[in-house]
């Protein structure tokens, strides 16, 4: 019999990068493969928490809660962690800034009885107290008339508690009610004053702090993150003058024109008033109902049925500002402006079926992804491109730039990039922060102006009001997420839930009792840009460039690849066929026939349908036509991290070649992605030679979906093991179908067949993404694997209906 080897130091790294799941039993991976603050603190960290759960391994204090036992309240159980990581929420909490402090987490100290610098708490060796500090002897029963006898009134603890648990929840919010956010920080390249006197473009190397949250829009809150749906992307800058909101969606154009619009657009797509379904879709009639009669919707249309509406994760999606924008600089000069996030890890998306599978196997995939990569110390990033413009260049363009259904291609305004943005902190409480935070796009700074968009302009008077009722008044910027780095001085007093206690008995402006302060800053205060006015009538209308309904939508259709097409094909095919009335769903193809004919009539084919004739144009003015504009295509912005943050299963069954998957699992570590062993059930499965490998979770727990690629190593027993179990054919079926890297080594190829997977691409090509590889090659088919992962997806493989 073989000698047993020593554990691998990084064997299990991935369950520590991993928020579900884990071996049943196992020695803590000394090395998560890459070294980082925020990552080592995660090897102390996690086996900290299992100590310290594992010291408590029933309640001893059960039995005192029952008879004459009970009349005598008993201490609680307190067990002291090894470390004070393993208490914190988060390993990112060590990350510091200007708005969420030093850095050092609190310990054993609620700061909300302190003066009001406080923030957050920690209840480490303290005993459990009310709201207003009285010790509470017994947490486990109500105060009765003897031990049989009727709840007492007088129980104040028991009415606090439950008091404040009925009124825990806030109205979630109309849209954007599913998200998840980061603190982070964003940093000029360069000194940019010439363009802005916005202080985060101030100066080279400056950093300013911000807080991010990432939303789908139609659902509740409690949907699922893969929906297909648009996506929030709202930063929230932390300035030395004041918070700047740039709430912005993962696509730069909008569904309506005027803001006057907004309210039906959301009551159409929400689910149907008089049953309520369906949930964070807008596969149905309503939504459909009111596009069609909306023609200047077409574009926007493009890129929801696109795979823009269902990105991988929110560290691989673009951010755009949407509206125009200007940028002032400190001479008073104006520019228009166009704001872009783009990934550094590239932009990506899931298709379809992998979408609907994933909702049901982890409706918290993107929620999930972002806090796992920040605690892993795998900081997204994001670069800021400027798309600068003058008054008399606006003039030129085919389209008006104050319409927010219309683009203004890179072709004709290339981006400038201004900074980037990291995400290197997730909140520690996401009830303070991430549901409570507010942004509003009237939040500006100096520097930053607006334009006349319609659609911009009410949402600076929506954004604002809707706080007013979410979070309960008029002082919701006291809230600690939503105040900003510097002081708040102004005469505004009271209302519901006022913090600031404001000395003096002058709140009024001018005046002389208080010594005039605060006073107004002049010049150096937020100016508005003092635009030529033009004299008009009052009227209520669009210009006539709005008009023009399709031309963006065709540029949007013919800049996309092959397989994009065909996915914008299928989504129209899926959100029409579940329309149940047939008048609608041939309006919809009435519309699609003023973009392109092929589009049109692959939809009417996957309907059952002919061609209507075209919807009649809102003008008689010639359609523009563009040059194609290849940035519009996800495959455009593959990324500049490689395999960082992708998710690999290693497929172990007893009999697998330990030492093959373990130098799999360290390499694949080294460079930054997350692999699991994944085998038929947790537990220790022998490899071939002796050694033990702890499964870190289950094929059944954790499915195809949740991965990027999947690798089988070599061992004939394994592969055997592997293949009596259906949940494994399918996982490898899913991984092939959604296009994704596979590499086999070995007996692993035994799989490949079972699973009928084709060995090559349908045009009977060599497929780039199913890689068999053995022991003289391990190397270079590993090195493969990783560039066909970098690359995310082979859509090659598609075929509509899928062929495995």
């Amino acid at each position: 019999m073989a000698t047993p080897k020593k554990p691998s130091t990084v064997a299990g790294a991935g369950s520590i990068l991993s928020t579900v799941a884990g071996p049943s039993g196992a020695t803590p991976p000394q090395s998560l493969g890459v070294s980082n603050p925020v990552a080592d603190r995660l090897l102390d960290k996690i086996p900290s928490e299992q100590n310290l759960a594992a010291a408590r391994p029933s309640n001893a204090t059960k039995a005192s809660e029952y008879g004459d036992a009970a009349r005598t309240p008993t201490e609680g159980e307190t067990y002291k962690p090894s470390t004070h990581a393993a208490t914190g929420s988060t390993s990112s909490e060590i990350i510091a800034n200007d708005k969420v402090g030093d850095g050092n987490p609190p310990k054993g100290e609620n700061p909300t009885v302190d003066p009001l610098d406080r923030v957050r708490v920690d209840p480490a060796e303290r005993v459990l107290t009310t709201n207003q500090g009285v010790p509470v002897a017994d947490n486990q029963h109500s105060l009765k008339a003897g031990l049989r006898g009727p709840t007492l009134l007088e129980d104040f603890i028991l009415r606090e508690k439950i008091s404040h648990f009925d009124h825990e929840r806030i109205p979630e919010r109309v849209v954007h009610a599913r998200g998840s956010a980061a603190h982070g920080y964003f940093e000029a390249y360069d000194n940019f004053g010439e363009l802005t006197r916005a202080v985060p473009f101030s100066k080279k190397g400056k950093r300013t702090p911000v807080f991010v949250r990432f939303s789908t829009v139609a659902g509740e809150r409690g949907s699922t993150d893969t929906a297909r749906d648009v996506r929030g992307f709202a930063v929230k800058f932390y300035t030395e003058e004041g918070n700047w909101d740039l709430v912005g969606n993962n696509m730069p154009v909008f569904f309506i024109q005027d803001a006057m619009k907004f309210p039906d657009l959301v009551h159409a797509a929400k689910p149907e008033p008089h049953h309520a379904m369906p949930q964070a879709a807008t596969a149905h009639d309503t939504f459909w109902d009111f596009a069609s009669l909306s023609p200047e919707i077409a574009h926007m249309l493009m890129w929801t049925m696109s795979d823009r509406a269902i990105p991988r994760s929110y560290r691989t999606m673009q951010g755009f500002g949407v509206h125009t924008f200007r940028l002032i600089n400190a001479q008073g000069e104006a520019r228009f402006v166009k704001f872009h996030w783009t990934p550094k890890q590239g932009t990506h998306s899931l298709v379809w079926d992998e979408a609907v599978r994933i909702s049901g196997a982890d409706p918290d995939f993107h929620r999930r992804d972002l806090w796992e990569a920040i605690e892993a110390g795998n900081f997204p990033e994001w670069e800021l491109g400027l798309q600068i413009f003058t008054e008399e260049q606006a003039a030129s363009f085919a389209f008006d730039i104050l319409d927010p259904t219309k683009i203004v291609p890179e072709e004709l305004v290339p981006l400038t990039p201004v900074g980037k943005m990291v995400l290197d902190r997730n909140p520690d409480n996401f009830f303070a922060e991430t549901e409570q935070v507010a942004f509003c796009t009237s939040h500006v700074v100096p520097g930053i102006d607006f334009s006349n968009d319609p659609l911009l302009q009410g949402r600076n008077f929506s954004y604002q009001d809707t706080q007013l009722t979410r979070l309960g008044g008029p002082n919701f910027h006291e809230i600690p997420i939503n105040s900003p780095i510097v002081q708040i001085q102004n005469n505004q007093r009271d209302g519901m839930h006022r913090q600031a206690i404001n000395r003096g008995r002058v709140n009024y402006e001018p005046n002389s009792l208080g010594g005039g302060v605060p006073y107004q800053a002049g010049t150096a205060g937020f100016t508005s840009f003092p635009e030529r006015q033009v004299v008009e009538d009052k009227v209520r209308g669009k210009p006539e460039m709005f008009a023009d309904h399709y031309s963006q939508a065709r540029l949007f259709w013919l800049s996309q690849s092959p397989a994009e097409q065909n996915h914008i094909v299928n989504a129209f095919r899926f959100e029409l066929t579940r329309v149940q009335t047939p008048a609608v769903r041939e309006r919809m193809l009435a519309l699609l026939a003023n973009v392109n004919d092929v589009l049109v009539s692959r939809v009417a084919e996957g309907l059952g349908m002919d061609v209507p004739a075209p919807l009649p144009l809102a003008t008689d003015a010639p359609i523009p036509t563009y040059e194609l504009s290849p940035t519009l295509s996800i495959l455009s912005h593959p990324g500049q991290t490689g395999v960082k943050g992708r998710r690999v299963a290693v497929l172990v069954g007893s009999g697998v070649d330990g030492a093959s998957a373990g130098k799999i699992y360290a390499s694949l570590l080294k460079d930054g992605a997350v692999p699991r062993l994944v085998g038929n059930m947790l537990g220790k499965v022998a490899s071939a030679d002796g050694d033990k490998l702890d499964v870190e979770i289950s094929v059944e727990a954790g499915p195809s979906v949740m991965y990027d690629g999947v690798i089988v190593p070599d061992g004939a027993a394994s592969s055997e093991a592997l293949a009596r179990n259906a949940l494994v054919i399918d996982f490898l079926r899913e991984q092939y179908r959604h296009g994704k890297p596979i590499l086999v080594y070995g007996a692993g190829s035994n799989l490949v067949s079972k699973a009928m997977l084709p060995q090559t691409l349908p045009d009977g090509s060599a497929d780039p993404g199913l890689i068999l590889g053995d022991a003289k090659n391990a190397e270079m088919a590993l090195d493969a694997f990783k560039t066909a992962l970098a690359g995310h997806r082979v859509y090659a493989r598609e075929t509509d209906p899928p062929a495995v």
